[in-house]
């Protein structure tokens, strides 16, 4: 038995890791951050893989039997070759899961115009991870998808309650509803993005809905190991939860305070 583990190449899949903890308290839990790697974003998919397994690996050796990619980019552009040439072979008993699926889902019970927008980083929206897996779900849905630069790093210096996060925000929201008026949901597809939440809202429609993915992907979880009692038992059930980074662990502590509202104490680790 082990811990569910939960990965991110810096900070934003913490909001993964809260919504999954606060829906799921009773299981023991470890986080993983590349932040010395970190961003992924604009990195090539050979790096987004070699990063990410060795991370994944890593978890595997903490004794994690099942691991989320709690990072849009690394489920965009690692998790499929994972799951399918890496695991077969390596570790056939362990799983990877990653946030993308998981929030097409969900795309179907909220959307009425059939219309849905993507915020996220470049290599997720270059991927069109989001635009193929919702229109193999819903054919009938039109996706469109918008890079945003600037809003990571707004997250990451502490600068989004700011009044120069406003014009970041105002800006990519004009130019995802620019291609496509009709649009009722947006996705917010990178974990960093949620504490963009009350600037997001002060400048998107009222009548669209929003979706950040820290509580779907914890209903999907829980979902998943409802219907897959054999990793369920292997799950253990202490309610802790540890962190580990590869960068320095005092900065890892100050920057995921942001995050959770609480402090935290982290681990270094290489990978």
């Amino acid at each position: 038995m082990g811990p569910i583990g939960v990965f991110d190449s810096g900070f934003g899949g913490l909001t993964i890791l809260d919504g999954i903890r606060t829906r799921m308290p009773e299981y023991d839990y470890v986080y993983l951050g590349d932040n010395a790697r970190a961003p992924y974003g604009t990195r090539s998919f050979d790096i987004v893989y070699e990063f990410t397994l060795q991370a994944v690996k890593k978890l595997f050796e903490l004794g994690c039997p099942l691991v989320i990619l709690g990072c849009n980019t690394a489920s965009a552009k690692a998790l499929r070759t994972i799951q399918q040439t890496y695991l077969p072979n390596n570790a056939p008993d362990r799983r990877v899961l990653g946030v993308i699926r998981p929030t097409a889902e969900v795309v179907g019970t909220l959307s009425r115009t059939h219309h849905v927008g993507v915020l996220a980083t470049e290599g997720t929206i270059k991927s069109e991870s989001y635009k193929l897996e919702i229109e193999k779900l819903y054919p009938e849905t039109s996706v469109v998808g918008q890079a945003c630069p600037m809003w990571v790093p707004l997250v990451e210096n502490n600068e989004f309650n700011k009044p120069g996060a406003d014009y970041f925000v105002k800006d990519s929201l004009n130019k995802l509803l620019t291609q496509d008026p009709k649009i009722d949901t947006i996705i917010l597809g990178c974990t960093h993005y949620p504490l963009l939440m009350d600037k997001i809202r002060l400048y998107c429609p009222k009548n669209i809905t929003l979706i950040p993915q820290g509580h779907y992907i914890a209903e999907s979880l829980q979902d998943y190991l409802h219907r897959h009692k054999e990793m369920y038992d292997r799950i253990s059930k202490g309610g802790t939860c540890k962190y580990y980074t590869t960068e320095s662990t005092d900065k890892f502590t100050e920057s995921a305070s942001v995050f959770l509202h609480e402090r935290v104490e982290a681990e270094k680790v290489t990978l």
